[in-house]
């Protein structure tokens, strides 16, 4: 039974996770935070030990944070309905997500610096990093790059011009601009069906499922702000165009370090924004595994519902990626802000946080054998209702006696 609040109530209410979203910087900070470390490791003439701290990226990602999910579990916790509205227009929690672009492009120059220098004698090295330091650095702010779209997807859902314009901004880093468009205008549309790049299907394994998405999500993008500037007498190629002008700002950012830096930094830009989005797609991949959204009998697809997207409120993950695993929230309220997402009932459940399942896309036997059973459950069992690579189609029909 659901029960109202007192007005006492409601003024006495506090979110226990207000300053925990803080958390949301420990990836755009992680480098600083380790090159005490380096020095001291390489004080002890441990310089081998030394370059690991370098990866710091994936060692938060697939070690340390599953890790902690599985310590902590769930939330639990959902904001009461009496305190939504103030919830959502406390400005505190944008600011959470501002300040995450300082951070990132003073890691992203930073890094370029490391990446290149020919002297690193004041952090204890012989010389520049090894090429195994290089590779974990440039992984490590592929990483925070990675979780920099899914703070640049925070701030591309609002109707603030300045959130929209930082979203841009925080997308640069991973020649990703072109997301700002798709996601809103076109994920969001097609979400749960066989027309979205950036749904998976029953049977497709993340390496199938990765040059869809990248390709499909870049075409629809195009074609969307073609057809958006063509309504308004202007060519695709008008500067108003925001895959363009994206784009633009990942060529200037890039251009500039290379100025200061020379060509020895391309591996360095290759790394770390083919890792970066990458980690955007594996995201994609595990959201919709399956999924389908029925037809009416006006043969259009039902509307986007909590049924459509698979959820988690594993807390750890959800601090660190701005409420990002209660997606069927999100999706059946796009512009809802993070700190007010729920849990939805009906919803689908992954078993662990993102950052656990992520690994998991990498093994396609492995990702079947926790996930297939876990879609046909959602569907009572009936395959039709399910989203089926085509692929797969005649071999996965005759499996669980449907007609194709």
């Amino acid at each position: 039974m659901t029960t109202q609040m007192s007005e006492l109530e409601i003024a006495q209410w506090r979110d226990k996770k207000r300053y925990l979203w803080l958390m949301g910087l420990i990836a755009p900070t992680a480098i600083f935070v380790m090159l005490p470390l380096i020095w001291a490791l390489n004080q002890f003439g441990w310089h081998a030990v030394a370059q690991v701290p370098f990866w710091i990226g994936p060692i938060l990602l697939y070690v340390v944070l599953p890790a902690l999910d599985l310590r902590f579990g769930p939330d639990g916790q959902n904001p009461p309905d009496e305190v939504m509205e103030r919830l959502e227009s406390d400005k505190y929690y944008r600011y959470c997500t501002y300040i995450y672009i300082p951070f990132q492009y003073a890691s992203v120059i930073f890094g370029a610096y490391l990446f290149t220098a020919s002297d690193l004698s004041w952090l204890g090295f012989d010389g520049g990093l090894a090429w195994p330091a290089k590779i974990g650095l440039a992984l490590s702010v592929g990483m925070l790059g990675g979780v920099g779209i899914n703070t640049a997807h925070e701030m591309g859902h609002k109707k603030d011009e300045l959130e929209r314009w930082l979203a841009k901004v925080t997308l640069a880093q991973t020649l990703y601009g072109h997301f700002y468009i798709e996601h809103n205008r076109g994920h969001h549309v097609r979400v749960a069906t066989p027309e979205d790049p950036a749904s998976a299907r029953f049977g497709e394994t993340f390496w199938e499922f990765l040059p869809r998405s990248v390709w499909g999500s870049l075409k629809s993008s195009w074609e969307l702000e073609a057809a958006r500037l063509r309504r308004q007498g202007k060519s695709p190629w008008h500067w108003s165009n925001d895959v363009l002008n994206a784009w633009a700002m990942s060529l200037v950012l890039y251009g500039a370090l290379i100025a200061v830096f020379g060509l020895a930094l391309i591996p360095y830009i290759l790394i770390s924004a083919v890792f970066g989005f990458t980690l955007l797609e594996t995201v994609n991949y595990l959201e919709h595994y399956g999924l389908l959204r029925q037809k009416t009998e006006s043969g259009r697809y039902e509307r986007c519902a909590p049924v459509h997207s698979w959820n988690s409120d594993h807390i750890v993950t959800n601090l660190f990626l701005y409420h990002l695993q209660r997606h069927s929230d999100h999706h059946a309220n796009p512009t809802r802000r993070y700190q007010t997402l729920r849990s939805m009932d009906g919803a689908p459940n992954l078993p662990s946080g993102y950052a656990s399942m992520i690994a998991l896309t990498y093994f396609p036997p492995l990702w079947r054998k926790v996930m297939d059973h876990r879609v046909l459950e959602h569907y009572d069992g009936d395959i039709t209702r399910v989203n089926v690579h085509p692929r797969m189609r005649d071999k996965v029909f005759a499996k669980y006696g449907a007609t194709v």
